[in-house]
């Protein structure tokens, strides 16, 4: 049964010049660590520039505190999604995720999401977009930035004392770490992640490269150094290196390493100059290559991890940037070799250590060939907060 009726089926945005301001329906949901509104695609102006502009007047951007929108002043609160049926064989549903700065005016479809991916198909649900008749309920979802697929199951039991009428169950046992308290479970199977953004999971061609980074007039400050990195894109493209080679332990703080200037700045600079290797040009104005500082285990886990997103310290490990390090985890002669502690066997979890606790990546290795990772599997959680329209200038939506 759906919760959202802000919806139809006819355009919400008819005859609107007289009105200052115009609102697009919405479900403000969580999905895992990160939040934002959600929209049908077809409540959205079509023009890509106006729609960008509709969604940067909801989030409040460009302002740091975006206190003029729903945005939460921080990258992980500065996401939107975007959903809508597919026409494809095959596949139940088609998600664009959005990724907006609290200081910038910019609207970003080229990476992926998955903390705002377990949203999805609960959004689906609750929008009529997809009916449900069974207790669990498994969609196929094409993430349009990378054409990604995934499956994704939820819980959806019958409303009690009803025989045919379901909801989505957000309330559960299932915890994951950077999220408070405990939800129903959301298992997300990555079909095809290597090779997201990039040409390829190695997009240098080399599991390890040395890279020798110098100043430059815009990033100066620091002495030139040699590192090594491994640049892989299992869903995420990444630079991993060990945070010993910087002369940092890993183990410090987000807070420390936001305020490590110097640090920064080294990471930043191998960034510029890597991002060309991986074929990914000038990433100046870009969210990735994602940068990952990678340190022995210190609670257990597989390996520690210090993620920049690309120049904020991530509080914990984004999705599908856990997914690749866990497959940089089992690569052999990669960055990770010595430092991560990985069990044997073709099925293998990786837990991925963070400032907030850790992440559990499954991963299926070809028995044929151990550097061949066929199957990404994990567990998120996502609840809907609140539903009704997000108000954006009328301008925007007429003539659509």
């Amino acid at each position: 049964m759906s919760a959202f009726t802000g919806s139809s089926s006819q355009p919400t945005h008819a005859k609107i010049s007289f009105a200052p301001q115009v609102g697009i329906p919405c479900l403000f949901m969580r999905g895992g660590t990160s939040k934002g509104p959600f929209f049908k695609a077809a409540d959205l102006p079509k023009d890509l520039a106006l729609r960008d502009q509709a969604l940067l007047a909801v989030m409040g951007s460009p302002d740091k505190r975006q206190i003029n929108g729903l945005g939460g002043a921080h990258p992980l609160t500065s996401k939107v999604g975007i959903v809508s049926k597919s026409g494809k064989e095959g596949v139940d549903l088609e998600f664009l995720f959005a990724q907006l700065q609290p200081d910038k005016d910019t609207v970003d479809t080229t990476p992926n999401c998955g903390n705002m991916l377990a949203a999805v198909v609960p959004f689906a649900i609750e929008t009529g977009l997809v009916t449900v008749n069974q207790d669990l309920s498994t969609f196929r979802v094409l993430t349009l930035n990378t054409d990604m697929l995934s499956d994704i199951t939820v819980e959806t039991p019958l409303i009690p004392g009803s025989s045919n009428e379901r909801f989505v169950n957000y309330e559960g046992a299932a915890r994951i770490d950077g999220a408070p308290g405990t939800s129903s479970p959301i298992t997300i199977n990555f079909l095809d992640t290597a090779g997201s953004v990039c040409s390829a999971l190695l997009p240098t061609g080399n599991v390890l490269d040395r890279i020798r980074v110098e100043p430059t007039a815009e990033l100066k400050g620091f002495d030139p150094f040699e590192i090594d990195v491994t640049c892989i894109d299992n869903g995420m493209p990444l630079v991993i290196f060990k945070a010993s080679d910087l002369a940092r332990t890993g183990s410090e703080s987000v807070s420390e390493l936001n305020a490590d200037t110097e640090l920064k700045t080294r990471i930043e600079a191998l960034r510029l100059k890597v991002s060309h290797l991986m074929g990914l040009g000038d990433v100046k104005s870009k969210n990735y290559p994602k940068m990952t500082l990678i340190a022995p285990p210190q609670n257990g886990g597989s390996l520690t991890t210090r993620s920049f997103i690309p120049h904020v310290c991530h509080d914990a490990i984004g999705v599908l940037a856990a997914v690749t390090v866990g497959t940089a985890c089992v690569l052999k002669g990669s960055v990770c070799d010595g430092i991560a502690v990985i069990q044997e066997g073709n099925t293998k979890t990786v837990s991925v250590e963070h400032p907030t606790g850790e992440f559990s990546v499954e991963l299926g290795i070809d028995p044929n060939n151990s550097q061949n990772v066929t199957r990404a599997a994990l567990l998120r959680t996502a609840r809907l907060i609140m539903q009704g329209k997000a108000m954006v200038p009328a301008r925007l939506l007429e003539n659509q």
